[in-house]
Parts: structure tokens; sequence; C-alpha cells
């Protein structure tokens, strides 16, 4: 049966039925929301969303403000990925409040420390199914998060399945997968009728708005701090430093036409234009031309495309996948590539990982020796019930991943440092 928007209740449905609201006034009426905007409520008042605005996106909350000013945090970016995400959703046809609550969530799954963190807690859990931020994303929005008993937020199927980057577990040699093996019941249930390994429309576009805003912000977040200049790909050096990062980490395209990429960007006026730039007002304001620009100009590249090749019909879930010219996918991959290269490659940055990841992996051995009873109230019931040395492990990794970066720090002082 079709719902709204081409939908159908099979995409509406949620885990667990609900009771009716009855705390409205008499006589007053009652709320004639989707039950995606419904859902984009319940992830924009979660306590998870909110604690990411203590994690690290860049550079940690807080760090080198005299340098920074007030830099983003994985809290803004969220926001920021879910308005592109609004936007292209629209343009697509498919429901706005499906991919703007899929861009609230997509980082929930964070620890502290941003990836860093990630990459200590997965090798923490080696023996114990991993650590992945997208699995976590998931378990947080299905259990951990509290508001429909164990259903965690109780999320329409297709909400959760538009938050879903890698529809599948985890698996030899793959670093990334979406799911822990003891959420694969609630997994299931979401991907009831989907194409297996396959990402839901909703999802590539929360993914592709994910590539464009950190790839254009982490970039002017550099810039306005000094650590970059885009003047620097006039160098055939820095250039080919550039391009074979994005061969590394980000393109599979060949290290030629990445090298050429490069050399265009500066062709583009809006980033010419923010060539030298020096903090003043009118520097200031080319600067957010060009991320403005940017930002459109690899939106709007994914919707022409995308239409060119599956017409202009309203497309949702699995009626088109989004198509992304070669071109915005080189710019985009280059332009992560910049950050990489000029601001999280710095020695500085690197040696402070060092100490993150230590005190992460240190922490976790120390809560282990003391739970349940340093565990926040939430988590012990879990610790208690847990049938093995695997369910404790997972307790203690969700009981760190849902730290601050502070929260981390001061846990740290609290049950290793003073011990």
């Amino acid at each position: 049966m079709s719902t709204a928007r081409g939908y159908t209740t099979h995409d509406a449905a949620r885990m667990f039925d609900e009771p009716t609201k009855g705390g409205g006034l008499p006589g007053s009426a009652q709320p004639r929301r989707s039950p995606y905007a419904r859902d984009r409520a319940r992830v924009l008042h979660s306590a998870a969303l909110r604690r990411l605005a203590g994690k690290t996106q860049v550079v940690g909350p807080g760090e080198g403000t005299e340098v920074y000013g007030v830099p983003r945090t994985r809290l803004t970016h969220s926001l920021e990925v879910a308005q592109i995400g609004r936007e292209v959703a629209e343009e697509l046809g498919c429901d706005p409040d499906i991919v703007d609550t899929a861009g609230l969530a997509h980082d929930i799954g964070h620890p502290p420390f941003g990836h860093n963190g990630e990459s200590a807690l997965d090798a923490a859990a080696a023996d114990y199914g991993g650590f992945e931020g997208n699995a976590q994303t998931l378990r947080i929005l299905t259990r951990l998060e509290h508001k429909a008993g164990d259903a965690g937020l109780n999320l329409t199927r297709a909400v959760l399945d538009a938050s879903v980057k890698y529809p599948w577990p985890r698996t030899a040699g793959t670093r990334k997968f979406g799911v822990y093996e003891d959420d694969r019941a609630v997994f299931d249930w979401i991907r009831e009728g989907a194409p297996e390994r396959r990402c839901c429309l909703e999802a590539q576009v929360m993914d592709w708005s994910d590539d464009v805003a950190y790839s254009v912000h982490d970039v002017e977040d550099g810039i306005r701090a000094g650590r970059i200049s885009l003047g620097v790909l006039a160098d055939a050096e820095e250039r080919a430093a550039v391009a074979e990062l994005a061969a590394k980490h980000f393109s599979a395209e060949p290290f030629s036409e990445l090298e050429a990429g490069a050399a265009h960007l500066l062709d583009l006026p809006a980033v010419a234009a923010a060539v030298g730039y020096d903090g003043s007002i009118g520097a200031q304001v080319a600067l957010k031309r060009l991320t403005s620009e940017l930002v459109g100009r690899f939106a709007a590249a994914a919707v022409g495309e995308t239409r060119r090749v599956h017409g202009d019909g309203q497309l949702v879930r699995y009626s088109a996948d989004l198509v992304v010219p070669r071109q915005a996918a080189v710019e985009v991959a280059l332009l992560k590539s910049v950050a990489l290269r000029y601001v999280m490659s710095d020695p500085a940055r690197l040696a402070m990982q060092d100490r993150q990841r230590q005190l992460l992996t240190e922490l976790l051995t120390a809560l282990g020796e003391r739970a349940p009873d340093v565990l926040e109230p939430a988590f012990q019931p879990a610790w208690r019930d847990a049938g093995d040395d695997t369910q404790r492990f997972r307790v203690l990794i969700d009981q760190v991943a849902s730290l601050t970066d502070a929260q981390a720090v001061a846990w740290h002082e609290a049950f290793v440092r003073s011990r």
C-alpha cells in the first residue's frame, strides 16, 4: 500500500507499535506530522545527537581556538549534512525528512576523538566483533538511545535504512561495515525486501552530502586557520602530492586525471578568489562564497546527472541510484586530500592522536576491571545480563563510545591516572 510521496506502509513501519500520545489538552488538535517528520524530531531531540557537540570533527571542540576560532564539531557537521541532503532530496523527489534525519544521525555512532577514536576502539575490540562508527550508529538508534524501551528510538524502516551506509556485517578484509552480529535481528528487519548490499537512494544522497560537507568545510576551516592556502595547487610538486593522496585514500581514478583535476580547481573563479586569504572582511566574504559555490556545484552535479539517467519522475528508495559525475567526484576527492595533507598530517596532530588512542585503550581496561559499578546506570543492566566476555566487552565499548572528548579525558583522569 502507498503512503505520501511514493512510499509504502512497509517503508513507514516501526518495529514496535506505539500507544497514542495522551498528554494533549482537552479539545486540542493532534499534530499532522508524517512518520518521517516524527523520526526527524526524535533524532533532533536525542542525547546522542547533542553529544556530538563535544566530539571531534577535524580538531577537537575548543582545541586551538586561538587559531581555528570556532571550529566545526561533529554536531555542526551533521547539521550541514542534513541541510545539503534535504535540498538534494527535494530535487529528486525523495522525502526530505527521511534524508534530513539520516544526515542528522549519520555520525551519531562516532566515539571520542572522531575517526582516531574509532581506530582505537576497533583495535581494542578486534577479538570481540570490532568497532565501526556506522554499526554503532545503528546500535544507538535501535537500542541505546532510550525512548521506546528496547527499540531505541523506534524509527521507521525507511529512515533506518537511509542511515545505513554499509548494509552488510563485518567480513574479513573489509574495514567498513554497518551492523554488529548481536544487532542482526533489527538489521534484517530494516533490510527486508532490499537488494543485498545495495544502499537505498536516500542513503546514497546522505552519503554524497557527507562527502560534500566535509570536503568543502574541512578546507574552509583549514584556510581560516592559516593551515591551508589553495595557492599551493599552482605548484606542480604540491599538485602531485595532493593527487597521490587522493589516489591512495579517496578515488579509484587514474593519478593523471587527479593531478589534472587539481590544476583545474584553480580555474574556478571562486577558488581563485579565495587564494591569499588574510582574514579581512573581503577575504571572509570570498571564503564563504567559495564554500557556498562548491557545495552548490557538487549537489547540483549529482541531481543533474541522476535526472539525466533516471528521468523526471519521483525517485525514492530502490527505484534509482544516485549518479555522481566523474568530475565532481574527482574534485571532492582532491579537496579531501588537501585537508589531509595540510591539516590532518601535521606531526604535532599525529602525536596527539597517538596519545588519544592510548587514552581510550587504557580507559577500556580500567573500566573492565571495575565494571559494572563505574559504568553509567543505563549500561549496568546490560553488563549484568551479559552471557560471555564478548557481550561484556561490547558494553564497555558502548560506554566509552558514548563519551564526549572531554568526558573521555575526565574519565581517564578518574579511573586510570588516579590509580
